[in-house]
């Protein structure tokens, strides 16, 4: 026999459902914000807050920075790759950020390369390959940002939008720290942001150039609008620094502009103008063309502090 619901039970069951609305929309008046229908449903239906959630509301909070950090690279290089995994896999990340480092390259060509690279992704799942031939100052720049869009947003409503907050183009000599690199990010606005090495090098005026191809660094929406913009397509010959930093001019983007001089700089060689000694505040150390300045480098910044003693080894 069916049974059907008293009339008290239908009573019991439609104010519990609108003390619950209620509460949804006092939620929202508070500023949670919910971005579709989906999101409501959940709200009303949903057991209490699972891990999900939980991360959509860390990612509401400002201390929650998503960094892309593109090294652009060659295929060959497989061992500079390995080397900078070991570099940046042992660095931590602040608490509530999210720093991604991947390799960023164009078609391979060879069948080696097929095989090998594979395998690298494979393991490591860190790798970007471009649809384009490698060059240097013939589009390659182009190619890396105008793709992001594509590559990483998502009709996913429980994926955070942006992807990243902010995007960076770095080269494979270049040491970046990446804790510094969050907190020098904090302050700064999440949107029309072009940040960097200011050249030329005396200079200290983010707004009279562009950015040093060391490693320059620009918010999500400026990647969006590479994308869509004639600007860049238009003009992607000559050195990709300056290129990128006559796009910004052009299409008047980048109000944003924060010169990361002096924590930003070229390896000290002696009788070198626009560098300085290493020191605690850098964000990225640049010209790291050899194995001694890299380890130079890195025992100035006591990189392997953190190892810690086992029988199974003996390292004075």
């Amino acid at each position: 026999m069916i049974k059907t619901l008293r009339p008290d039970g239908r009573k019991f069951m439609i104010s519990s459902l609108f003390f619950i609305i209620v509460l949804c929309i006092l939620a929202s008046i508070n500023e949670i914000r919910f971005e579709n229908i989906l999101r409501f449903s959940r709200c009303t239906l949903s057991p209490p807050l699972n891990s999900t959630n939980s991360l959509e509301l860390v990612d509401s909070s400002p201390n929650n920075i998503r960094i892309l950090l593109g090294i652009l690279t060659l295929p060959d290089q497989y061992n500079r790759r390995h080397f900078l995994r070991l570099i940046y896999g042992t660095q931590s990340r602040p608490a509530g950020t999210q720093v991604d480092v991947k390799f960023v390259f164009c078609n391979l060509t060879k069948e080696d390369q097929k095989v090998l690279v594979a395998l690298e992704i494979m393991l490591h799942d860190d790798i970007i390959i471009l649809n384009c031939t490698e060059n240097m100052n013939k589009g390659k720049t182009y190619t890396f940002f105008s793709s992001l869009p594509e590559l990483f947003n998502s009709n996913d409503s429980s994926v955070p939008y942006p992807p990243y907050h902010y995007v960076m183009k770095g080269d494979d000599d270049t040491y970046f720290r990446l804790e510094n690199l969050v907190e020098s990010l904090r302050p700064l606005p999440r949107d029309d942001l072009y940040y960097g090495y200011v050249i030329p090098c005396p200079s200290m005026d983010p707004f009279v150039h562009y950015m040093s191809g060391m490693g320059y660094l620009i918010s999500w929406d400026i990647a969006e609008w590479i994308k869509v913009s004639d600007i860049p397509i238009n003009h992607l010959e000559g050195p990709e620094d300056k290129t990128f930093g006559d796009w910004m001019r052009e299409g008047r983007r980048g109000k944003n502009r924060y010169n990361a001089k002096w924590s930003m700089y070229n390896f000290p060689v002696p009788h070198t103008q626009c560098t300085h000694e290493l020191w605690p505040n850098t964000v990225a150390v640049h010209l790291l063309k050899t194995q001694e300045k890299w380890i130079t480098t890195l025992n100035y910044f006591n990189v392997t502090r953190d190892l810690k003693p086992s029988k199974l080894y003996h390292i004075p």
